[in-house]
């Protein structure tokens, strides 16, 4: 026992003597080491704070334009539906009111209606060939007016929208070239400053400058079609159908090169500039006259899409003149239904004579310019999908400028 604690003590002895000699020997070494390993540890640890830091400025600063983009997004939406609402409370409804009653004034048929009214009195007055000519006349301007309506409402609420895509693709480009919502804010304060709207106003250009050609090209084309159609001959609705039809197209043949765009928007932005301050004013005076450089470039953007046969692959079947036609045709089938509830009776299968359809043809119209809000005519055109698919690809495919 006493041997082994001997030994122990002796083991013990020597090991703290190597000890001692190795760290005699190696100090310096395993100081260094311990020295750098702790400023690595240090390093670190200053490391993992910077880029703890780091994170975090950047998960506050993306907090940050998040909130801004959310911000632009608002103002960006409540401009465009700024712009919606003036074109869907002011524009449109004005427009149309003054339409109706420049149609109704350029082709009143009841001066006409009256006069035969008057030949069948004792003091009959009229020759044969003066009813004759007289009827003509009616059968001429009864369809002339409806379908003149037809299309001038049907052109209208779609040049509208067209116009309100367009502005709404401005305003998003505008954005992304400078997301300052400050200055959003205050082009929103100044909208009569920066085109868009005059470029709203020019709805009005059909009923004010565009009526009396589209009127003049529209008789011709119905006088074309009418001519061979006796007034004693039955139509049926189905060939009342046709005969618009067939008026409407010949209309847009008769308008070669798609000049049939001049009616619904000004060609030049300062002749048209000089007018509306001719009648603000009364008188001409360049003063009241606006940089129409913004006006130009949105009339040129509208009149691409109103004339253009192809400008986007994606789009190529979805050009303006293909939806102009489908509406064009959707609203003919609908007029046709609304003169059989407007009959009332049941008609014969070969139809009613066509002298006892005109007064009932010409009433057609009035529905036609009705109010946009009471307006299904306008209602049924907005919800044709093809329309709201053209619209889509319209703002997000926009044609180059020329």
């Amino acid at each position: 026992m006493l041997a082994s604690a001997s030994l122990f003590f002796s083991l013990y002895v020597c090991v703290v003597g190597l000890g001692r000699g190795f760290w005699a020997r190696h100090r310096r070494k395993i100081l260094v080491s311990l020295g750098v390993a702790g400023v690595g540890y240090a390093a670190y640890r200053l490391y993992d704070a910077h880029r703890s830091q780091l994170v975090r400025v950047e998960e506050r600063r993306a907090r940050e334009e998040q909130t801004a983009d959310e911000l632009v997004k608002n103002q960006l939406q409540t401009h465009f539906e700024n712009v919606q609402r003036i074109s869907d409370t002011t524009t449109l409804p004005f427009a149309m009111h003054y339409l109706r009653s420049r149609i109704m004034e350029e082709l009143d048929i009841s001066h006409l209606t009256e006069k035969l009214v008057q030949g069948k009195g004792e003091s009959n007055n009229l020759t044969p060939k003066e009813k004759l000519d007289t009827w003509e006349k009616i059968k001429i301007l009864s369809f002339t007016r409806t379908v003149s309506s037809l299309w001038a409402m049907t052109l209208l609420s779609l040049y509208v929208r067209v116009q309100v895509t367009i502005l709404g693709r401005h305003l998003y480009l505008d954005f992304a070239r400078d997301t300052d919502g400050a200055e959003l804010q205050v082009e929103s304060d100044t909208f009569s400053k920066n085109g868009h709207k005059d470029f709203l106003a020019t709805a009005d250009y059909l009923a004010t400058y565009g009526i009396n050609a589209l009127i003049a090209q529209m008789q011709h084309a119905a006088t074309e079609i009418l001519k061979e159609k006796q007034l004693k001959d039955p139509m049926s609705m189905d060939q009342v159908l046709q005969t618009m039809l067939q008026i409407l197209d010949l209309f847009t043949s008769l308008c070669e090169d798609n000049s049939w765009v001049n009616y619904l928007i000004p060609e030049n932005a300062n002749l048209y500039a000089q007018l509306m301050a001719v009648s603000s004013s009364g008188f001409d005076d360049t003063t009241l006259l606006k940089d129409v450089r913004k006006l130009d470039q949105l009339m040129s953007e509208t009149r691409i899409v109103l004339a253009s046969t192809y400008w986007n692959l994606v789009i190529a079947v979805m050009i303006f003149k293909n939806i102009m036609e489908r509406s064009l045709r959707k609203i003919s089938e609908v007029v046709v239904e609304d003169l059989v509830a407007q009959i009332g009776t049941p008609i014969p299968p070969l139809g009613l004579p066509l002298a006892k359809l005109l007064a009932r043809v010409a009433q057609l119209s009035l529905p036609l310019l009705e109010e946009p809000n009471n307006n299904k005519h306008i209602q049924i055109i907005r919800s044709m999908p093809e329309v709201e698919l053209f619209y889509t690809f319209l703002y997000a495919n926009m044609p180059p400028e020329t």
